[in-house]
């Protein structure tokens, strides 16, 4: 079968090797997936980087790819919940990725089935960011009846965040550019901020939960918008000592983690709140939920490029260097 594999990690170079090898051998909790389309994201380019060796060191070489869609080829003797023929999805395990490849053998816990009204290309876009805000919610200990504030909710996480909030009974509010606004509030927003006219941290009090998809100096600024004992989880700022320990990462390395995410800690320590920082990780049952909101509201996420397999590292280069309005997915 065909890969693309990153076969050194390089600061500077983010290109992919395209090369064959054998299709892989099933493990009894595992099946077989033959690969129809995946998700291309920035987390790809930060392996090759070598900027998540703290968190993942992957022994190169390394078949790339985090998201994937396909059809399910063969069982392994113990999974029970899928069938061959079940056309399925995943963020794959971090300790066995490999989504760029015409096969991959992925652990049944991790897959879903993917919904009948979404293509291919489509459901691509879903795993990865869906399982993010599943999991930060779930960080949050989110219930129903509190409000979260989903910081510019007019991107790609906000278009999947506002929607499974809404359907985890939360009341959302958002900000963005207000040419947004009308979609953004279809999507189930109960609240609009226009940033270029109103500023959230005027506006906005007593907040129970905030996602952070900024980072910067908005992460302090939301944390002044939160009632005390409240939950932030940024996808943009620092991992803390926390994060590493969840991750159960080894002492030397929750210490590092520590020193590292200090000034968050600090910060939420000052405004009376909880900082967390997200490392998605695969989640098939999660998934499962998701792919039922998302059936039950037929909701389409963006796409902005779709690739040939063969052009891997120029989709990689988009999702580096383009301006995306939508998801970039490989398809095979």
């Amino acid at each position: 079968m065909k890969v693309a594999q990153h076969t050194t990690y390089h600061k500077e170079n983010i290109t992919l090797t395209l090369t064959e090898m054998d299709i892989p051998e099933i493990k009894p909790h595992q099946v077989l997936v033959k690969v129809v389309s995946a998700g291309v994201n920035p987390v790809d380019n930060m392996i090759s980087r070598g900027e998540v060796k703290m968190i993942v060191p992957y022994k190169l070489p390394q078949t790339a790819g985090n998201e994937v869609v396909g059809f399910v080829e063969k069982i392994g003797s113990n999974v029970k919940t899928f069938h061959v023929g079940d056309r399925v999805f995943a963020r794959l395990p971090l300790n066995s990725i490999g989504a760029f490849a015409e096969f991959v053998a992925v652990d049944a816990s991790a897959l879903a089935k993917v919904p009948e009204y979404l293509t291919d290309i489509e459901a691509a876009a879903i795993p990865l960011t869906a399982l993010t805000i599943m999991q930060s919610l779930a960080l949050m200990d989110a219930k129903a009846g509190k409000t979260i504030f989903i910081s510019g909710g007019t991107g790609g996480v906000g278009g999947m965040a506002i929607p499974i909030a809404k359907a985890k009974g939360l009341t959302v509010i958002t900000n963005g550019d207000g040419v947004n606004e009308d979609r953004v509030l279809a999507l189930g927003a109960d609240r609009f901020i226009d940033y270029k006219k109103e500023d959230y941290t005027n506006l906005l009090k007593e907040v129970d939960y905030v996602l952070d998809t900024l980072g910067g100096e908005e992460t302090e600024k939301q944390m002044s918008i939160m009632k005390k004992g409240g939950h932030l989880v940024s996808l943009r700022a620092m991992p803390n000592g926390d994060f590493a320990k969840r991750m159960h990462l080894p002492k030397w390395k929750q210490f590092l983690f520590g020193l590292a995410g200090r000034k968050f800690d600090k910060m939420a320590s000052q405004y009376g709140v909880h900082y967390h920082f997200i490392f998605v990780e695969s989640n098939g049952e999660q998934l499962q939920e998701v792919a039922d909101i998302f059936s039950e509201r037929m909701i389409k996420p963006s796409i902005d490029t779709v690739y040939p397999f063969e052009q891997v590292n120029e989709a990689l280069d988009k999702v580096a260097n383009g301006r995306s309005k939508g998801k970039t997915v490989l398809t095979f």
